[in-house]
């Protein structure tokens, strides 16, 4: 009905202009008047059935969403080791963590291609077939001692449009607990260490003390050899407690693998100056062998110095009767940079040299405790080398001298 009524004026007056104009009662002017009237109408008309009539919706085409972007991204993040795995164990994805601990794995390939432990990979295969979270210990021994819990559970997607439904991943994820472990150890190894290696200069000063108290008690001179005799095990204690403090330091950090580069030609020259006032002392030439160009390793120089000493300084204690110690840098190009220190002394019988580098570890008793070794000095050596990923070589020929090499 509204629209008839909006359309009446329009239809009437141009049905009247038109029985007009038949009649002969207008002029062509109003004829043509009454035909745009007319269309006018028609126009109206179509226009109202157009908005009558529903608009019909497009329905948007569903876009496929990748849900390994979000996730990759949060793991991404992390500092802890995590290898995202599909449910045949294959690798999508691993964050940087877990390359820097265990190296590049390419993706797709199975995850045994890189851990190959039966503990690691019975656990992830139980975790697929059970869809129940899981954990175990496990220890990586190499480039250094490391202790990680692991742990794997299900990644739920859900039913996710254009990637199937529903979608089932699994994150590895690798918790570092190796300080812990190393804090552990060290404390029960600081305490059997020390009571052992203390046990003999404290009994050594208890003595002294108690005869000065008593028989020796008037004895000026009693009083001045005991005393010296006192100092020297004071001293002796205090380097022992201070090796030993070192050695833990270093057991902290041996998983981290110095960065800076440092010139070996300056270092070794360095050392054999400390070195010259204990070296005249003992009658012996320290003699270095240096290349021209520079022998740049990756290291801390603070820590190669402490190892350069311990090994010269020992060549000349040891290897004193030999009165001369060698000294050699090598660092030719593309091959490995090496150090030599060579002494002509008795030499080291080749039943004790694997073990040489152990605590406490000691060829002749007396002869080390007579030059003020704590038994601790190659140890120590051999953690430093080991967080500079670098190898000790020992070769010995009894009468005619040893041989340490420190390979880069």
């Amino acid at each position: 009905m509204a629209r008839v009524r909006r359309q009446f004026p329009v239809l009437a007056a141009a049905t009247l202009v038109a029985v007009l104009a038949l009649a002969g009662g207008v002029t062509p002017l109003f004829v043509a008047a009454s035909w745009f009237l007319i269309l006018l109408s028609l126009l109206l008309g179509a226009a109202e059935k157009a908005e009558a009539e529903p608009v019909a919706t497009v329905e948007p085409i569903p876009v496929e969403v990748d849900p390994l972007p979000a996730i990759t991204a949060a793991f991404g993040a992390l500092d802890w080791p995590v290898i995202l795995l599909s449910a045949d164990a294959t690798v999508l994805f691993q964050n940087r963590s877990a390359e820097k601990a265990f190296g590049q794995v390419p993706e797709g390939v199975h995850l045994s291609a890189r851990l190959r432990s039966p503990g690691i990979l019975d656990m992830v295969r139980e975790t697929i077939a059970t869809g129940q979270p899981t954990q175990i210990e496990h220890s990586e021994r190499l480039p250094s001692e490391r202790v990680y819990i692991l742990r794997i559970a299900p990644v739920d997607l859900g039913a996710t449009e254009g990637f199937g439904s529903p979608q089932r991943l699994f994150a590895l994820a690798f918790r570092d607990i190796s300080e812990l472990r190393n804090i552990d150890r060290m404390r029960s190894d600081f305490v059997a260490n020390a009571s052992h290696e203390l046990r003999t200069p404290l009994a050594s000063l208890r003595g002294f003390i108690e005869t000065l108290q008593g028989p020796a008690k008037g004895d000026v001179k009693a009083h001045d050899r005991f005393l010296g005799i006192m100092l020297e095990q004071a001293n002796r204690m205090s380097r022992l407690v201070d090796d030993l403090l070192s050695l833990s330091r270093l057991e902290l950090k041996a998983h981290i693998a110095p960065d800076q580069t440092v010139d070996l030609v300056p270092v070794i020259n360095h050392v054999r100056d400390a070195l010259l006032p204990l070296a005249q002392e003992l009658g012996v030439d320290v003699k270095l062998h240096l290349p021209e160009a520079k022998a740049e390793v990756l290291g801390d120089r603070d820590e190669l110095v402490q190892v350069f000493e311990n090994l010269i300084e020992n060549a000349c204690k040891y290897g004193q009767e030999g009165k001369q110690v060698d000294v050699y840098v090598r660092a030719e190009p593309a091959s490995a940079v090496e150090v030599s220190v060579v002494d002509y002394g008795p030499g080291i019988p080749a039943e004790h040299v694997p073990r040489i580098t152990e605590r406490f570890y000691r060829v002749s008793v007396a002869d080390s405790r007579s030059k003020k070794g704590t038994g601790l000095g190659l140890a120590i050596v051999k953690h430093i080398l080991t967080r500079h990923r670098a190898r000790l070589i020992v070769k010995s020929e009894l009468g005619k001298g040893t041989d340490f090499t420190v390979r880069f």
